[in-house]
């Protein structure tokens, strides 16, 4: 299958540091979600486009695992890596890159289900999903 990937860069805010000037943890998924929307825009998979078609996309999973701290100043990139998978949900792999010499800084992943408007979870992609999957080449053709 076609990897779908997507980078974003983006700079650390003063707000965002505590006060060892190190990025507070609190903030990770902040630039995960960034990173979805990103992706999102990139292979026409927003947010708003799941609401428009009747659906939610709620995170049930999410992680992320530190390999060296973020500081304030500087501007690191993350990467999103889409994840195929045959149910009814969206998974994501994250990495986030220092600029300076592309070392790993941290890595994460989530997971997002379906539901209606009614908040009920749905079990089958909805008919919109499943044709981003084939349009993207994420199904198995066997």
């Amino acid at each position: 299958m076609k990897e779908l990937k997507a980078s974003k860069t983006f700079a650390i805010r003063f707000s965002e540091v505590d006060s060892m000037n190190v990025v507070w943890h609190g903030s990770y998924p902040l630039y995960f979600e960034d990173a979805r929307e990103a992706f999102g825009k990139e292979y026409g998979l927003e947010y708003m486009g799941f609401f428009d078609h009747g659906y939610f996309a709620p995170l049930v999973d999410l992680s992320f695992h530190y390999k060296k701290p973020i500081k304030y100043g500087m501007t690191p990139r993350i990467d999103i890596i889409y994840r195929p998978t045959e149910a009814a949900k969206i998974v994501f792999d994250y990495e986030i890159h220092d600029a300076e010499d592309d070392s790993l800084i941290a890595t994460g992943h989530s997971v997002q289900v379906f539901m209606d408007l009614n908040y009920q979870l749905v079990w089958d992609n909805p008919p919109f999903y499943q044709q981003w999957k084939e349009r993207w080449e994420q199904v198995d053709k066997k």
